[in-house]
């Protein structure tokens, strides 16, 4: 094996802790002495120690003299834990491999400079565009202090989401809906509209067989505090809190019941569309929210795109067509030419069942 297998490694490793280590990256790593990986570890939870400590623990006294191969630059600051650069030094390491630098630029290079001051022969940029991918999210958080935001729709060939009157359930299969919970896992925060928190009256919980998952936080915007006090979302024994974002002046007696029922209001901006989404990131980002999957419906999708806050779309099709009116992707004014659709990149298709998504990058 090489440098960049025992790296891919140390990905998959970290790759396990997607979901529950927000605020903090996923990280991985593994220990490697005479040819054989003897250590491995990754961040479990913020708060818990780091992935270089945990795969050097899982190495014990193997660690001397040994490479760790890492997938992210070791800190070299005390946060809730101690400098994982201390505790490679302490262990004997005597080579680190790294796949991408710290994304903050107040620290990135810190970690590096140590070890290397200290003696350490320092490797950068192995597998480093799959760590990235990986920790898009953080590092889109570090350096705008904005969520990244992915936009998800399920739709028939045609590009409708729902018919005309209103069903939806179901455009897409089973399969397609299993992974919609992994996005819902890995998300901080899941947005919808009151349109449809009225027509769906949806949950917006994780539910994953076989293990738990984590719950996103429940965003609904909702301008005039017109959502039904009996609405599911309201109702739900979770972990993860409901916040309804609503406009100004609207906190009357409602408005205290639903706080009193559990839930939090925000009051947002509000534009000729509805909630000023761009200030809305800027509100989210201060509350620590660094990845936000919004589902709809076509309204809130079409003011995302509009608002240019859409960072990544999944969108799942059904090979199936209504062939008829129905409820677009998205709904509202769009640009008179073709010149002036946003153009994105395609980075993947995949076939869950008998439905395809497209996962792409706005341009």
């Amino acid at each position: 094996m090489n440098d960049t297998d025992y790296m891919q490694q140390a990905l998959t490793l970290a790759e396990k802790g997607r979901g529950y280590t927000s605020p903090n990256p996923m990280v991985g790593a593994v220990v490697v002495k005479d040819g054989e990986i003897v250590g491995r570890g990754w961040h479990k939870k913020a708060g818990g120690p780091h992935a270089e400590v945990n795969a050097i623990a899982d190495a014990g006294k193997k660690a001397v003299g040994a490479a760790l191969y890492v997938t992210l630059e070791p800190c070299n600051h005390q946060g809730r834990t101690p400098p994982c650069t201390r505790a490679i030094l302490s262990a004997g390491i005597c080579r680190v491999v790294v796949a991408m630098a710290d994304p903050n630029p107040d620290v990135a290079g810190g970690g590096h400079a140590y070890l290397r001051a200290a003696g350490v022969e320092v490797t950068t940029g192995v597998c480093e565009k799959d760590a990235l991918r990986l920790n898009e999210a953080f590092v889109r958080f570090v350096r705008t202090k904005r969520p990244f935001v992915i936009l998800k729709c399920a739709a028939t060939l045609d590009g409708r989401i729902a018919t005309s009157a209103g069903d939806s359930k179901w455009v897409t299969g089973p399969e397609s809906r299993k992974y919609v919970h992994e996005l819902r896992h890995a998300a901080d925060a899941i947005m919808v509209g009151i349109g449809t928190v009225r027509s769906d009256d949806p949950s917006l919980t994780t539910r994953i067989e076989g293990r738990q998952g984590k719950d996103p936080v429940r965003i609904i915007l909702d301008t005039r505090l017109t959502i039904s006090e009996d609405a599911v979302a309201l109702r739900q024994k979770s972990e993860a809190k409901t916040i309804i974002v609503t406009g100004p002046g609207n906190f009357g007696e409602k408005a205290a019941r639903i706080i009193a029922g559990g839930a939090e209001l925000i009051e947002a901006p509000v534009s000729s569309a509805g909630i000023d989404l761009d200030r809305l990131m800027e509100i989210l980002g201060r509350r620590g929210i660094s990845s936000l999957l919004i589902e709809g419906g076509s309204r809130v999708a079409a003011s995302a795109i509009s608002s240019s806050i859409v960072d990544k779309v999944c969108f799942f099709y059904a090979p199936k067509i209504l062939g008829g009116d129905g409820v677009p992707i998205c709904a509202g004014p769009g640009p008179a030419l073709m010149k002036d659709a946003v153009p994105v990149s395609i980075s993947g298709i995949r076939q869950f069942g008998p439905d395809f998504m497209v996962e792409a990058y706005i341009r």
